[in-house]
């Protein structure tokens, strides 16, 4: 059976306007919110930097807008990671990525989590 293509669905997808996140507006507000939902403990620092740490401790989550040494090397997320097993391992975000894309990656990793 043929179908001719104007019985086909249409393929549809966010527009442009949808997009907007796409864009970083430097705010930390998606990746904090998901933090303190999943109970992480987050800390505030008078230089406004904020730290986060799993419930576990073996996942740190780091805002650092007002930390010279992240600056210095174009950094404003900071993730790092203590396996149960084997090495450390840091994943770091600079300015011009958007905390929905860093609330994404922090998800994604602790999507299979046993807590």
């Amino acid at each position: 059976m043929n179908a001719s293509a104007t019985l086909q669905p249409a393929v549809v997808g966010p527009s442009v306007e949808d997009r907007h996140w796409l864009s970083s507006d430097h705010c930390a507000t998606p990746v904090l919110e998901l933090l303190y939902a999943l109970d992480w403990t987050v800390v505030d620092t008078p230089e406004a930097n904020v730290h986060a740490t799993s419930p576990d401790g073996r996942v740190y989550v780091g805002w650092l807008p007002e930390d010279p040494a992240a600056w210095t090397r174009k950094i404003v997320w900071r993730v790092q990671v203590q396996p149960a097993e084997g090495d450390t391992w840091v994943q770091e975000f600079d300015t011009n990525t958007p905390a929905e894309a860093v609330a994404g990656f922090v998800a994604a990793l602790v999507a299979h989590s046993p807590h």
